[in-house]
């Protein structure tokens, strides 16, 4: 990371105030301050890793744990059914804080929460097989 502290590691500090919800050693989340919807939460290692492709298991494995249990409560809390979990890791994926956060979105009736404007183009099945092969080899 960059010298200059996020504005994560400085919530986390303490040094910022923010609407937490919860806490604990590896995880932090909070309201975020420019919710897309009622609830929208943001899920942050306390680890500081730019992008997710940075984050040591350990911070991974916390994440895995805690998400489903913070999902779980914001849907309680804001009587939402659904719900996106939404990730980006740099500037062209649009991550505008580089600390890894996961951002916990409900989505209500009335339209409020993510849209989903993006566009999709079908995929190559010679292109798929050589790029299956290659990733799955890398991950060995």
């Amino acid at each position: 990371m960059d010298d200059d502290p996020s504005i994560f590691t400085m919530i986390i500090e303490g040094s910022i105030p923010s609407h937490k919800i919860y806490e604990d050693g590896e995880v932090i989340a909070f309201l975020d301050i420019n919710p897309f919807s009622y609830g929208h939460t943001l899920v942050v290692p306390k680890e500081p890793a730019r992008t997710l492709d940075k984050l040591s298991e350990e911070s991974a494995e916390a994440l895995g744990r805690v998400l489903p249990k913070i999902s779980k409560a914001i849907l309680e809390a804001t009587g939402a059914e659904e719900f996106n979990v939404l990730q980006n890791n740099g500037p062209n994926a649009y991550q505008s804080v580089f600390h890894v956060h996961f951002h916990i979105i409900p989505k209500f009736e009335d339209g409020s929460g993510l849209s989903w404007p993006f566009k999709t183009k079908p995929l190559n099945n010679e292109d798929a097989v050589s790029l299956a092969k290659s990733i799955t080899r890398l991950m060995q």
